[in-house]
């Protein structure tokens, strides 16, 4: 499928406890250390910081990502797209998501951490406005890589809240 065919088709909804085998599934394919079922279940259930989103192309979940609100800071927790839909700039709509969101929510600033060898993800976050600030020395747990903490200030260049207001209200 082309990037134009994609266009207007996605839809981003707030996650919901029915999504979370679905979301699984794609944590799975896309992580060395995927987040277990319960995991997704406590943070939507137990973790009042966490706001969750879904990405849709219909009815179909394609990808998801996640963040904490904490004070004026979000820090995101997990993103990802569904291997099949990779390449298509879900990725770049996914984050830019986030991004709204996050300032919908009162944030001025975003966080997150990438694997050193994930360029690709580096290069969409420095497309963001993401600059490496710092590292985590032997953060990922499957091989001791180091993760590249990565910051964006959120204050301008992002828009249309309302919609995101109209979503989380179910409108």
């Amino acid at each position: 499928m082309r990037k134009s065919d994609i266009d207007g088709k996605v839809l981003f909804r707030p996650m919901v406890l029915e999504d979370i085998e679905r979301i699984v599934a794609i944590e799975e394919e896309a992580f060395a250390t995927p987040w277990t079922a319960e995991a997704f279940r406590n943070e939507l259930l137990n973790n009042m910081f966490a706001r969750y989103v879904v990405m849709e192309w219909n009815d179909r979940i394609i990808g998801y990502g996640g963040m904490w609100i904490i004070m004026d800071e979000a820090h995101v927790t997990n993103i990802a797209v569904e291997a099949d839909w990779r390449g298509k700039g879900l990725g770049e709509r996914l984050m830019d998501q986030l991004q709204r969101r996050a300032v919908y929510y009162g944030a001025a600033k975003m966080t997150l951490e990438v694997r050193a060898s994930n360029m690709i993800a580096q290069g969409l976050y420095g497309k963001l406005g993401f600059e490496p600030s710092g590292i985590r020395p032997a953060y990922y747990s499957d091989n001791q890589e180091d993760a590249i903490i990565m910051w964006a200030e959120l204050t301008g260049g992002i828009q249309n809240n309302d919609e995101v207001e109209a979503e989380d209200q179910g409108l």
